[in-house]
């Protein structure tokens, strides 16, 4: 649902990528938490609309500029936003910043190929959005953001998933788990993968307790 929020200059503003996952809950949680909040706040923000740092700082309670600022950073590092110049139109000499959005993380070589084919005149999706990953994935990728002991491969990630499902069939959320997952670090963890996998069997959380039924 769009929010009330400035509309940029013409030619300025927010851009949506094509072909992005479906929005929803899960959309950013392998993101810190700044990083994750502002990527929501923007997602619901409509085509148009300025996201440069002093408008964002100020409509949104959470965050000043220089927190504004670095979360922007991090999310075109992680592959949510672009920031380009482009000339205004055809012929004409005027440059204006353009900034594209997409709640599905994309890979640089992804954006290079958008770039290039809005330029020729190409298809507007270089490739098809990938599937969208599970919020067990996603929990155990976004481990290396809470504590860089726990960087776990993509490959990893993968072989662990069904393990950390089982924590969410439980009730754990996604906060919960990551505590989990990365308190009481020993000084030094040798191998991420193997470790997560001890903590994904040792410190499953109990199976929750059958709702009792009302006597009739």
């Amino acid at each position: 649902m769009a929010i009330s929020h400035p509309t940029a200059a013409p030619g300025y503003g927010k851009r949506s990528a094509p072909s992005q996952q479906a929005s929803g809950p899960q959309n950013f949680v392998h993101l810190p938490e700044r990083e994750a909040y502002l990527a929501s706040y923007i997602d619901r923000l409509p085509e148009g609309a300025a996201i440069d740092t002093k408008t964002l700082a100020r409509e949104q309670p959470r965050y000043g500029q220089q927190a504004v600022r670095s979360a922007l950073k991090a999310l075109a590092k992680a592959g949510h936003l672009l920031r380009i110049r482009e000339k205004a139109g055809e012929g004409l000499t005027r440059w204006v910043s353009r900034t594209y959005f997409s709640r599905t993380a994309r890979p640089a070589s992804w954006w290079e190929r958008f770039l290039a084919d809005r330029r020729t005149g190409g298809s507007a999706d270089p490739t098809p959005a990938p599937p969208a990953r599970s919020i067990s994935y996603r929990a155990l990728a976004s481990l290396g953001a809470a504590d860089r002991r726990m960087m776990l491969s993509a490959k990893e990630c993968a072989e662990l998933e069904a393990l950390a499902a089982e924590w969410f069939v439980r009730g754990v959320t996604v906060e919960q788990f990551r505590y989990a997952m990365t308190n009481g670090l020993p000084s030094t963890v040798q191998c991420a993968g193997a470790f997560a996998r001890k903590r994904l069997v040792d410190r499953i959380p109990p199976e929750p307790e059958p709702t009792p039924e009302c006597p009739t």
